[in-house]
């Protein structure tokens, strides 16, 4: 199906979260500079999120609407900040857990955590908390290794099974917002 992409609002407050619905909520959350907002607008076809060339430009929860053709809401797309950037001032960052912990701990129409790594570099110990964090909290997550158009065949196949086998992870997809790779795939993910 496709979808117009509306943005809602930014929020850096759980009392500023978008009021609850009966749409379900998919999460994308990962590393600074992992490609949360490039994915997402392969996902969607359009720039509805904003993209830096600078890591840990997203401080706040953004919130998308996907709406069908009738303009009617389906799903709603939040946009995490990034963790795990040094250079993230630490006033900023030790804001986060007040709204991020909530969002992911309490939200009732949240259904899905979308989790990104870097298929290039080896799995992170950053990464490997927030599993972990998801797993005990009991929300349903699916882990992403981003920009896969920049690995041959072998290194990929490689840096794949490192990243299951480093999380005890049952599966990984592969994706590329630049390609296209695995984006379809992806979309099978979220929509079930």
């Amino acid at each position: 199906m496709r979808y117009t992409t509306q943005f809602l609002l930014s929020a850096m407050d759980a009392a500023q979260f978008p009021s609850v619905s009966t749409v379900p909520e998919i999460a994308f959350l990962g590393r600074s500079n992992v490609g949360k907002s490039s994915l997402l607008n392969a996902l969607v076809g359009e720039k509805a999120a904003k993209v830096s060339q600078t890591p840990g430009r997203t401080r706040a929860i953004n919130f998308f609407a996907l709406l069908d053709p009738r303009q009617q809401s389906k799903l709603v797309f939040a946009d995490l900040p990034g963790y795990g950037y040094a250079k993230i001032s630490k006033s900023i960052s030790a804001e986060w857990p007040k709204f991020i912990d909530p969002y992911l701990a309490e939200r009732e129409t949240l259904k899905l955590c979308v989790c990104l790594v870097d298929s290039n570099i080896p799995p992170q110990p950053n990464d490997g908390k927030l599993f972990d964090w998801l797993r005990h909290a009991g929300r349903e997550f699916l882990v992403v290794a981003t920009k896969i158009d920049r690995l041959s065949g072998n290194a990929r196949t490689r840096n794949l099974l490192a990243i299951k086998n480093a999380f005890d992870l049952g599966e990984v997809l592969p994706v590329s917002a630049k390609t296209g790779a695995g984006i379809k795939e992806l979309w099978n993910r979220i929509e079930a």
